[in-house]
């Protein structure tokens, strides 16, 4: 049986490429957290992430940052549904927030995780169009399926 991702859909298009660029930011941002480990990075992604995941993005200051760069016309667009972006901004959120409060505590070799996985995740997104929280969605959504069908 072939591998098969599953993906969320709400029907709503946006521009896939203005997604790309934010997480373009979101890249540069973890790797500044990387070598600086300045807490108002994490703090800064937390709440952008939570602004995304959880308000369409209004006030976001990355997607804001996004917009204006595709109003100045240097981004082709690409439609893509928003579902699975604001599913990954919602694991964004989770992550930096893991991040933060391990930061905050001081437990570096996770936070060297975390962070790590968030620049990866992040790199994936902006320079190759691979979005993670698409083929997390689906291991999540397979064992809830299976959950369901053993009960």
């Amino acid at each position: 049986m072939a591998f098969q991702r599953v993906c969320p859909v709400d029907f709503v298009a946006i521009n896939g490429n203005r997604v790309r660029v934010t997480a373009l930011f979101v890249f540069l941002l973890s790797v500044g957290y990387l070598f600086t480990q300045s807490l108002i990075i994490p703090v800064f992604l937390v709440i952008d992430f939570y602004l995304r995941a959880f308000y369409n993005g209004r006030f976001s200051l990355l997607q804001w940052t996004s917009i204006q760069i595709e109003k100045r016309g240097w981004l082709n667009v690409k439609w893509t549904d928003r579902a699975p972006k604001r599913f990954a901004a919602q694991l964004g959120f989770l992550v930096t927030s893991m991040l933060f409060i391990f930061a905050m505590v001081e437990l570096k070799m996770l936070v060297f995780w975390i962070g790590t996985s968030l620049v990866l995740f992040s790199f994936l997104e902006s320079f190759f169009g691979i979005c993670v929280g698409c083929y997390i969605y689906t291991v999540y959504s397979k064992f809830f399926q299976t959950n369901k069908q053993a009960n």
